[in-house]
């Protein structure tokens, strides 16, 4: 089996990396969010469309279906290509569904970056401070501290102008991608972080009913469980491919 993992905002590949150790006998893929930690191709457009277009081509130049692993904003589009393109995927993972719910709303950091001017005034202070600056303030959002320095290094101004692309493209997730999804034809998880100060847990629990998607809490874990605790989310995976039939 090959596992591809796709992390989220504002991280890179290596978000992964501890949970990967974890899983030694398995093919696992990490790819980067072109513009995080990585290049904007020439005429990448770094929206949510664009970036649904780059992971199809991904998993479209591989010559099976695969297991299909998403955090965070690549939670969100690992959502939406297992209804558009559920032929390039086996099964599929998800931590971040609220967003497709009708009621949700995104967080407040989010909408700073979606309001003109105050995004840009947010990312021009951030890219004035040093990393061992920025880390303090990744920490205070709950990520883990060994992984916040790796993440506060990797943050530039390529990355930036895509994260404000990104958001300013995604203002109404479920009225875009959310409102005409059903039941999902491939086994589907949902991974739900008790801790999780950026997804609202009964909003992602009525989502996963609406999509048919099985349901794991990971108790006393935040938005970052896969840096928190990396052999958890290790073998919730593993017990998901396993009842699915794909270990």
């Amino acid at each position: 089996m090959t596992a591809i993992l796709v992390h989220g905002v504002p991280e890179t590949a290596a978000l992964w990396d501890d949970l990967r150790a974890q899983l030694p006998d398995v093919d696992t893929v990490a790819l980067g969010l072109p513009g995080f930690g990585t290049p904007l191709p020439d005429g990448f457009e770094p929206t949510k469309e664009g970036y649904l277009e780059w992971l199809v081509g991904e998993l479209e130049a591989r010559e099976e279906p695969v297991d299909l692993v998403g955090h965070d904003w690549g939670a969100i589009l690992v959502t939406r290509l297992a209804f558009s393109r559920p032929d390039l995927i086996r099964t599929w993972v998800t931590d971040a569904i609220a967003i497709f719910d009708s009621s949700a709303r995104w967080h407040d950091l989010a909408q700073v970056w979606q309001t003109p001017g105050a995004g840009e005034e947010f990312m021009a202070n951030l890219e004035a401070q040093t990393p061992q600056e920025r880390a303090p303030l990744l920490v205070g959002a709950g990520m883990p501290e060994a992984y916040a320095a790796k993440a506060a290094a990797a943050i530039d101004p390529t990355m930036n102008r895509a994260i404000l692309r990104l958001y300013r493209s995604a203002t109404d997730v479920h009225g875009d991608w959310g409102f005409d999804l059903g039941r999902t034809q491939s086994p589907g998880l949902a991974l739900l972080a008790s801790e999780d100060p950026f997804s609202a847990r009964d909003l992602s629990a009525r989502v996963a009913e609406r999509l048919g998607l099985e349901v794991r809490v990971l108790e006393g874990l935040g938005h970052w469980w896969a840096v928190q605790d990396p052999a958890r989310g290790a073998a919730a995976l593993r017990d998901f491919w396993g009842s699915a039939g794909r270990g």
